[in-house]
């Protein structure tokens, strides 16, 4: 089995991905959104498709703004379905807007997204799971688990011998922290 470490170095859309952004602890709201609407969108499709596109996503969902993304009405979301750039599938971009409210609502009742991931901080997998199916549309267990791994809140984004996984130790993921 190919691990994304094994393919990822040296590749012009995985590797900076892998060495950057994958596995490490993500503090900004807007950044967990846009990794939220990002997994949301590779479902069914490869990473690879998703990290072509993510400029158009930024550039569509006008740099992930929750608060502007949650306002989105008809004519918004028809501009979307329309933007050959990002991925066109009513289900997923309903999703985005309607994320973005629930968002909205986290923030209101913890102070902000990563909080309230902080707050349930630590759960299995599939407790995970069914927390995000009560909370968000359009998470199943493959959504949840990478959203959690590519933001360092369970482990397994990199292996241990992967020269990315001591800088990500080092960042103090959650998967990581002594509870």
């Amino acid at each position: 089995m190919s691990h994304y470490c094994d393919l990822a170095p040296g590749h012009p859309f995985h590797g900076p991905y892998h060495d950057h952004e994958y596995g490490f602890p993500v503090e900004d709201d807007r950044a967990l959104f846009e990794r939220l609407v990002l997994e949301i969108n590779q479902a069914g499709l490869s990473w690879l498709t998703v990290l072509k596109k993510r400029a158009a996503f930024q550039a569509a969902f006008e740099g992930f703004d929750i608060d502007r993304v949650a306002a989105y009405g008809e004519a918004e979301r028809a501009r979307l379905l329309a933007d050959a750039g990002i991925i066109r599938n009513r289900l997923k971009v309903d999703a985005a807007i309607h994320n973005a409210g629930v968002v909205q609502a986290l923030r209101a009742e913890h102070g902000s997204f990563k909080a309230w991931l902080d707050h349930h901080h630590p759960l299995e997998h599939g407790d995970w799971v069914r927390l995000f199916k009560r909370t968000f549309r359009f998470t199943g267990p493959e959504i949840v688990g990478e959203l959690l791994m590519s933001s360092g809140y369970l482990s397994g984004a990199h292996r241990d011998d992967c020269p990315v996984q001591a800088r990500i130790l080092d960042a103090g993921p959650a998967w990581a922290r002594p509870d």
